[in-house]
């Protein structure tokens, strides 16, 4: 029998590459897409066109709806990257952040616990919920020591994914997500900032690339293999929790130097760095180790940073001609 799938956030960049995955593996797969983000589809406007996916229309806050929709379809699994995943959005918008990273979570897993058991949950954390921890290399026991309304909304949703596993017995499983980046990063993170304002200055569109911190060291990653990782996970007879990441650290400036060089320019003659731009609530270097996930559906990187930023950059390069 044909699977079913439920992505909360299917707009998004893991929601668009889960999706594709999943139909890859011949599932059917729904999408749950916030009636505001309609015009917003690009990362999906092809499955969309090609009739591949069932799109639902509602807000991740809207209880009823989303209860409809799970009824409805009663998936095999539901993976959610529906959430306000950015550090500095939430230090804007605060009570909505926490809505939405975290309070949502256990409006989706009472659903699930009341109409939907045979459902198992996937939830994505961030390495952001470590904060300053104290060591550099983590694995999933270490301390959450959160810095940003964003990071606690993650732990409050880890906690609450775990006690419903625990007490209810449900099928709930996630990943804590290092930096994982993609042509479909939206422009405000700096992974995506960097590659575009490059592309845009080996066209002669724009004069300088204003960065903040540029020394902060940063694992990377490529989203691809993460949603892949995700997928493992699901298919796991455990329901387990297991750190992603590419367990490489790589600073700021050296990505932006590698962007240059593609191109064929000197990053000096562009960068500059403006303290106004240091953001608060920013966590030390983290790296991951992701030796759990090795031994138990042997996760690795396939894609290597050279290869992600080409990704990136042939991607930007292409759409700033």
């Amino acid at each position: 029998m044909q699977k079913k799938a439920l992505i909360l956030g299917i707009t998004g960049q893991d929601g668009s590459f889960i999706s594709e995955l999943l139909l890859k593996k011949k599932y059917k797969v729904h999408g749950y897409v916030r009636k505001s983000a309609t015009g917003n589809l690009k990362n999906i406007k092809h499955l969309i066109e090609k009739k591949k996916l069932t799109i639902h229309h509602g807000d991740l806050l809207d209880f009823v709806s989303l209860s409809n929709v799970i009824k409805k379809i009663k998936p095999d699994e539901i993976y959610n990257f529906a959430d306000q995943d950015h550090v500095r959005w939430s230090t804007d918008l605060p009570i909505y952040s926490f809505d939405v990273t975290g309070s949502s979570t256990i409006k989706i897993l009472e659903i699930i616990k009341n109409n939907s058991k045979k459902s198992k949950y996937f939830h994505p954390f961030s390495s952001n919920i470590f904060g300053n921890s104290k060591k550099i290399k983590l694995k999933e026991h270490e301390e959450f020591s959160p810095l940003s309304i964003y990071a606690l909304g993650k732990v409050s949703s880890y906690y609450a994914c775990k006690m419903y596993r625990d007490i209810y017995n449900l099928k709930i499983c996630g990943a804590i997500f290092f930096n994982h980046e993609s042509e479909r990063r939206p422009d405000e993170y700096v992974s995506r900032k960097i590659t575009k304002s490059v592309a845009r200055i080996y066209y002669g569109k724009q004069k300088k690339l204003v960065l903040g911190n540029v020394k902060i060291k940063i694992d990377w990653g490529y989203a691809k293999d993460y949603v892949e990782a995700a997928y493992k996970i699901m298919q796991l007879k455990k329901n387990d929790f297991y750190i992603i990441g590419s367990g490489k650290k790589t600073s700021i400036l050296d990505f932006v130097k590698k962007c240059f060089k593609y191109v064929g320019l000197n990053y000096k003659d562009y960068l500059v760095t403006d303290k106004k731009l240091f953001r608060k609530g920013a966590t030390k270097t983290l790296v991951a180790d992701t030796s759990k996930a090795r031994k138990d559906f042997k996760f690795k990187i396939n894609t290597n940073l050279d290869k992600l930023i080409k990704i990136m950059m042939d991607n930007d390069l292409n759409l700033n001609k």
